[in-house]
């Protein structure tokens, strides 16, 4: 098949994908997958795996964990979710994302063992289930040396949790998808503590005490080693450098000095803490090539997280989306930017705690132009504008019917400050990874007519 046949085939699999149960609609079991994957002949356990679960941070850990384990010599398969702009981010081999021939090919192995689940359940397969058990397929056929799985939502009845990974990794518990996972700090933890599995080791990011009681009782109960940070390892210092940031860390079996994060935020740092000891965990009791670490850190890249698209003016994306989020960009921007205005283009989703983003967002932005993305859970936008003026005075909010118009409307606000005052304004998109994944693609054309 030539590119373009792989790409015309692929974008009719994605369609075939999107037609079952979408990711936020849930029935919480492990029953369908679980029959799928044994009738694919248990595919998630033909390799070791790192297995990732929390309420943020969980992507850029997880890829931060692949390249440290990819730059040490071993062959990675990573499976994240949601993606941002092309459905092949979500199963990467070698820190790359499969190809399209690769997509369609493992999609053909599987779709009459889809069928055949489909038949035989109550309810078909999700979209999440299908995508799951394709890049479990897509791993064992490579065959790669250790997969880097991160969880959809919760953890217990995620489809995922048909692993048995070696270590477990839990990054910080915060308030998301409370209409599944629960109304408390405890609830919410005692789902995401359901991947904990016997005789494995779990890396656990800081946790408010509530999460850290919860997870440590089911370490506990499960036998399986706990590693904390602030315990076993830490991140020890951290300076704010061009580009990103400079860290060092003790690990659980090193200390690793001078260590260049081309990333920035204090949650990444500690992000980069967590992917280190997981990587020490999976490896053994032996401490990491230092100079290896610092070569695999310089390398990472997460897409649409504080992402820099554009210069002049400053353009930031963010795929903050709850308040835990939220308040990390929040304190990024205040720290480590010099920005004198910010206009935040903000398009959410209508299940999450949009009181909660727009409280932490009124000190932050000069101004907000509230708009929304293609989804059809995208908050309605006037519903949105009249949320915003509850936190924001009304001349400070901008309504924009859509997420380009919005974007345009931004940049040439940005503009028109720079030039007619001495200022630095910049534009932050945020509220959603639809919304940046959207925003992305469209500054990437912009660049592109611009050049």
């Amino acid at each position: 098949m030539s590119g373009a046949d792989d790409l015309e085939r692929m974008n009719f699999v994605e369609q075939e994908l999107l037609r079952r149960w979408p990711e936020s609609r849930l029935e919480p079991s492990l029953e369908r997958i679980a029959y799928l994957c044994d009738a694919l002949g248990s595919p998630q356990l033909s390799y070791p795996t790192i297995h990732i679960t929390g309420t943020n941070g969980k992507t850029t850990t997880s890829r931060m964990i692949d390249a440290l384990l990819y730059q040490l010599g071993y062959r990675t398969g990573r499976f994240t979710s949601p993606h941002l702009e092309s459905i092949t981010e979500r199963i990467a081999i070698n820190g790359e994302p499969i190809s399209p021939e690769g997509f369609v090919a493992t999609f053909d192995d599987i779709a009459l063992y889809l069928e055949m689940v489909d038949s035989r359940m109550s309810h078909p397969l999700s979209f999440f289930e299908a995508i799951c058990a394709m890049a479990f397929v897509a791993f064992a056929e490579y065959p790669i040396d250790v997969g880097v799985i991160e969880v959809g939502m919760g953890g217990e009845w995620d489809a995922t949790n048909v692993v048995n990974g070696a270590v477990n990794v839990i990054t910080p518990i915060g308030f998301d998808h409370m209409e599944y996972l629960g109304s408390t700090i405890e609830a919410i933890a005692s789902t995401k503590a359901g991947i904990i599995k016997s005789g494995s080791i779990t890396v656990l990011a800081a946790q408010e005490m509530a999460a850290a009681k919860v997870l440590l009782e089911r370490c506990i109960a499960m036998e399986s080693a706990p590693i904390r940070e602030g315990i076993e390892f830490s991140l020890t210092s951290r300076e704010i450098a061009l580009g990103g940031q400079m860290i060092s860390i003790d690990g659980v079996n090193g200390k690793y000095r001078d260590i260049f994060l081309p990333l920035h935020g204090l949650h990444q740092a500690h992000n980069a803490a967590v992917a280190l000891a997981s990587v020490e965990a999976f490896i053994g009791e032996k401490t990491l090539d230092e100079e290896v670490v610092r070569e695999a850190f310089a390398l990472v890249k997460s897409p649409g997280r504080l992402e820099v698209v554009l210069r002049d003016p400053t353009v930031i994306l963010d795929a903050a989306h709850n308040p835990h989020g939220m308040n990390s960009l929040r304190e990024t921007l205040a720290h480590e930017f010099d920005f004198t205005h910010r206009i935040a283009v903000f398009a959410p989703m209508g299940d999450k705690d949009v009181d909660g983003m727009l409280e932490l967002m009124k000190e932050t932005f000069d101004t907000l132009i509230v708009t929304r993305n293609s989804s059809q859970r995208a908050l309605d936008v006037d519903r949105l504008a009249e949320m915003a003026k509850v936190h924001f005075d009304a001349a400070r909010v901008i309504t924009s019917s859509d997420l380009p118009a919005a974007l345009e409307t931004a940049i040439q606000r940005a503009n028109e400050r720079n030039l007619s005052e001495a200022s630095s304004a910049a534009v932050v998109v945020t509220g959603s990874v639809v919304t940046v994944g959207e925003a992305r693609l469209l500054m990437r054309r912009r660049r592109g007519l611009n050049s």
